[in-house]
């Protein structure tokens, strides 16, 4: 049985791929919303396609969307990507497309979305409710 452990502000987050399947969501319209006018186009004209996605913490692989890659090389890389109006998830959300899903501590979070505080950004996404599959990096001994 898994123990929950309190994360701190010290502790690395990242969006969980594992947890998108296991809830039958799907990744790829979510992308879809944060996606630019031009990175829509391209979703809609290419085929859907994937690759084998490593996740370095765990070593887990997944099916990942080329869609991903697209959204975090071209629209996560925009000085607009991360406005100040959109809600703290959607924000959060976003920090780990433009950081490639790399794991990022509230405190990391904080320095890319420039909103809340570390505190707040650990009560959003470090309690027992999900959003956007957003987790703490469980590494595996």
């Amino acid at each position: 049985m898994a123990k929950y452990i309190k994360p701190t502000l010290d502790t690395q987050f990242h969006i969980d791929f594992a947890w998108w399947q296991k809830q039958g969501q799907e990744l790829r319209i979510h992308l879809q919303s944060h996606a630019c006018a031009e990175c829509r186009k391209y979703c809609q004209e290419q085929e859907y396609q994937t690759f084998d996605w490593v996740d370095s913490q765990t070593g887990e692989v997944f099916q990942l969307d080329l869609l991903w890659y697209h959204i975090a090389a071209h629209c996560g890389q925009e000085p607009d990507f991360i406005e100040e109006h959109i809600p703290l998830t959607t924000a959060i959300f976003r920090a780990f497309i433009a950081n490639n899903n790399t794991p990022l501590t509230p405190v990391e979070i904080h320095q890319r979305i420039r909103q809340k505080s570390p505190t707040t950004i650990l009560g959003t996404i470090g309690g027992r409710k999900i959003y956007n599959g957003i987790r703490p990096v469980v590494l595996s001994v």
